[in-house]
């Protein structure tokens, strides 16, 4: 399972990189076609929005699969490794309930929306496209999370290539 996961989280994470990176490029060609032309790329803002937008639900997978989100251990810094386990186990696990209900609404919201057939203002894109987009990077994440839930109550590693 463990391999599965990491090479799912790891090929979205390339993904969102790629996009990230394109729209990088992308802001950077407005910027510099607004500057000495006078002509920016239409729609720059709607295209970096669903980017960028893109690119962070494919990175939440690898990160949480990475062990690699902000953890506050200020109240947990005397626990025994029993009782931080067990807490990490509850916090896996709510963060998969949170994680399914998200991706579980951008598919119902992408639904919503393309049957409404709303469109963005410049370049008339799809919004259903917006929500859609969320729903793999999420689902994947709570997939993760549910796993290393059960792994940190067994006792075992749930972080993959980190150090717990």
């Amino acid at each position: 399972m463990q391999s599965v996961l990491r090479r799912l989280a790891a090929l979205f994470a390339c993904a969102g990189g790629l996009v990230a990176c394109g729209v990088a490029l992308m802001v950077v060609g407005s910027i510099s076609g607004r500057a000495a032309l006078s002509s920016p790329v239409p729609g720059d803002v709607e295209l970096t929005q669903l980017g960028i937008g893109l690119a962070i639900a494919l990175c939440l997978p690898w990160a949480q699969l990475r062990g690699a989100n902000i953890i506050v251990d200020f109240f947990t810094q005397r626990a025994s490794t029993r009782t931080l386990r067990r807490l990490d186990g509850l916090g896996s696990l709510l963060l998969a309930v949170m994680a399914g209900l998200l991706a579980w609404r951008s598919a119902v919201g992408a639904v919503s929306v393309a049957q409404a057939q709303e469109q963005t203002m410049i370049l008339g894109l799809p919004m259903w496209w917006s929500y859609a987009i969320l729903a793999p990077g999420l689902a994947l994440t709570g997939v993760i999370a549910l796993w290393q839930a059960a792994r940190h109550w067994r006792g075992q590693p749930a972080f993959v290539g980190a150090a717990e």
